[in-house]
């Protein structure tokens, strides 16, 4: 089920519409540097090699290799080992330049990525899930977030993961529980209800205006 627009306005007052036609890659490599040092600049001199490789790669090509990147390039760790918050969403300059993020991070500097290539908003959601952890059999799950990229409107989705190195196929994941998901142009709840998925969707994406408002600080646009 898909939110209205009002409904949708009300949680996200910020569209990242106008942003990453033509990032600026100079100011986004200047403030690497001015922040994590030569790692930092190294990072997203990276990123910046990787994007331009990939510019005449097919869009399976795009997702998987990006999938790969930011994967390799991240090490996982929670917000209050690296951000000293508790919760904190960070940007692709703040992770990648950092080196460390947890599976939001993982899935702001994927979306970001291949919005920058040109993969168009429609076929990417950022989805909270439930994920199981133990095994089949097991009962316990955990918050993770995931990026899912849909080839066309009413595909399956293939889900880029940090805990997976591949690009897979939804319904080859009966671990995960979608709860909602969200991009640029809405948000969607998955197997809960609208209402009781409402005030988290809130509280996750006035972190996501956040993001939007540091991305264009730091030349994504």
């Amino acid at each position: 089920m898909r939110l209205t627009k009002l409904q949708f306005a009300a949680l996200s007052s910020l569209c990242v519409a106008g942003l990453l036609a033509a990032p600026n890659v100079d100011r986004i490599q200047e403030l690497a540097q001015q922040r994590y040092g030569q790692r930092g600049l190294q990072a997203m001199q990276s990123w910046r090699d990787q994007v331009n490789a990939l510019k005449r790669a097919s869009e399976e090509d795009q997702v998987r290799r990006i999938n790969e990147f930011v994967n390799k390039r991240i090490f996982f760790s929670d917000d209050l080992s690296v951000w000293n918050e508790k919760d904190y969403w960070a940007t692709p300059l703040e992770s990648l330049g950092r080196g460390a993020g947890d599976c939001e991070d993982f899935a702001i500097a994927k979306y970001i990525t291949l919005r920058t290539l040109g993969v168009d908003n429609d076929k990417l959601r950022m989805s909270y899930v439930k994920a199981r952890i133990g095994g089949p059999g097991s009962k316990i799950s955990e918050a993770h977030m995931v990026l899912g990229y849909y080839p066309t409107p009413d595909s399956e989705p293939y889900i880029l993961d940090n805990l997976i190195g591949d690009v897979r196929p939804a319904s080859s994941r009966s671990d995960l529980t979608p709860v909602f998901s969200f991009n640029s142009e809405g948000i969607w709840t998955g197997t809960s209800p609208a209402a009781s998925s409402a005030g988290s969707a809130t509280a996750r994406l006035s972190r996501w205006r956040d993001v939007i408002a540091r991305l264009q600080a730091e030349g994504f646009e």
